[in-house]
């Protein structure tokens, strides 16, 4: 593919459907030949750089995949105003069928292809172009582009794929390895995972001996699939496939490097010189974060407050007193007390709303411009819910409720009662981050907190119409 433009940026190179015969119509900031990119290190770089970009994209974790359309499948929002501009109304219903639901899908399952595509370029011109690359810079850009094949797959297999232990060798995505234009047979749940999994286990040995962030740059190898991002994503995917003892042994190396140390009470609530510079990211316990520069539009269009007339996407206070547990104790979860803000008596949150500088003004002093990737509370909870007793199980989820500022659980609990407390957690800690709809379809639960009785095919979204009309491999 001679002198195909390639896209470094925001978009980065090749944007393609998997499986589909025509190509997204897109305009680059600047743009370079396949051949001039791969022919520098600078260019991986560049290259590697725009992959992130296109993670950032609102299609995908800028908004859609974790503030916006996969919270509202979530419920994390109460039934949105039709006359607003937030067009999540059907979603928040659970209408797979209506146009609204149809056009999220094709945006997600278009976009995470087409950084797939990209960061298989990468991939396969880290072999072709072998020589400009130095050693070093070969294991972290071939390793990180592996890892975030891995990451896109995944999460498009947990929205479009059968759960894993009723659908295991059902047909679910297309794992795409190439960069062509030919439709790919779509690979089975378990399929998917074993070639995620493969990924994951290629880059954590090419990351393992070279990544900074193992001996000495944390802060700035946090937006990057760095080592310990590959530990995490591996146990997260092994928890949903079953491996509960590979999903402890993974969360655990991400636990005991001591990279990542949980939030204060000091950083999740201050308030200075009248204006509030909260950590409410809890920027050191994430393992892997995207940086969305362009994020301040979608938190003002969903997060709307000081002043402005109403809010969009919240939830009343008696829900999120519920959500918290106010009446046992929960007033004092660092998440209720320091996350939600009122405007007009009406409660909304204010999680993305995170302050940069305490010296700012506060038009400007709004956020810092990342979302939560994979956090570290979630290798605790991972690791309370594959321990050997409900005991020490506990322990793990007591270890994160320290931290959130409420009271720790009894370590008499049964494993019915563990389960359920692991859920709470998840529905507290991952509110409006996207993650909350994966945990509820892995669980299999029969209806999600504030929203209706669920059917298990309510928790697969349907393969975009666009993927099946130029992909004849999903007929039976």
């Amino acid at each position: 593919m001679k002198r195909t433009t390639l896209i470094i940026g925001i978009l980065a190179i090749v944007a393609m459907f998997s499986g589909c015969k025509k190509f997204l119509d897109v305009t680059p900031k600047t743009s370079l030949s396949e051949e001039q990119l791969f022919t520098s290190e600078v260019g991986f770089q560049q290259a590697l750089s725009g992959v992130y970009g296109q993670l950032a994209s609102s299609k995908l974790y800028g908004d859609n995949l974790s503030m916006g359309f996969a919270s509202a499948l979530a419920q994390n929002y109460a039934t949105i105003d039709p006359a607003s501009s937030v067009q999540l109304q059907q979603t928040q219903l659970l209408n797979y069928a209506s146009t609204e639901v149809l056009s999220y899908t094709d945006s997600i399952w278009s976009a995470s292809y087409s950084a797939i595509a990209a960061a298989n370029k990468i991939i396969a011109n880290t072999e072709t172009n072998r020589s400009v690359l130095s050693n070093n810079s070969y294991a972290l850009l071939r390793g990180e582009a592996l890892a975030l094949r891995a990451f896109l797959h995944f999460d498009l297999l947990r929205m479009f794929g059968p759960e894993y232990t009723a659908g295991a060798n059902l047909k679910a995505i297309p794992y795409k390895k190439d960069v062509n234009q030919n439709a790919n047979p779509p690979a089975t749940t378990a399929e998917v995972v074993k070639f995620a999994l493969a990924d994951l286990k290629e880059a954590e040995s090419l990351l393992l001996p070279v990544d900074p962030i193992v001996t000495s740059d944390l802060r700035t190898r946090r937006n990057k699939l760095n080592y310990y991002g590959v530990k995490a994503l591996e146990a997260r995917i092994m928890l949903y496939s079953g491996d509960n003892i590979g999903a402890a042994a993974a969360a655990n190396v991400v636990v005991n490097s001591a990279k990542y140390t949980f939030v204060t009470q000091a950083q999740a609530g201050v308030v200075s010189q009248g204006l509030t510079v909260r950590d409410r990211l809890y920027f050191n316990e994430q393992v892997f974060m995207i940086r969305v520069r362009d994020i301040l539009p979608t938190v003002q269009k969903y997060f709307r407050f000081r002043g402005a007339a109403s809010q969009t996407l919240t939830r009343s206070a008696a829900n999120f007193n519920t959500l918290y547990e106010t009446s046992n104790g929960g007033g004092s979860d660092f998440r209720f007390a320091f996350r939600l803000e009122q405007e007009g008596g009406v409660p909304f949150p204010s999680k993305f709303w995170q302050a940069s500088s305490s010296t700012t003004p506060i038009t400007d002093n709004l956020l810092d411009q990342y979302v939560p990737g994979i956090r570290l509370s979630e290798m605790y909870y991972i690791l309370a819910e594959t321990a050997s007793t409900p005991e020490i199980g506990v322990g793990y989820l007591n270890m994160v409720r320290l931290n959130r500022g409420i009271k720790v659980l009894p370590n008499t609990l049964t494993a019915v009662t563990l389960k359920a407390e692991i859920t709470k957690e998840y529905q507290k800690e991952f509110y409006a981050e996207g993650q909350l709809f994966f945990y509820y379809k892995r669980i299999k639960t029969s209806r999600m907190q504030f929203g209706p009785a669920m059917a298990p095919a309510q928790y697969v979204l349907p393969i975009p119409p666009s993927e099946l009309q130029f992909n004849p491999n999903y007929a039976n």
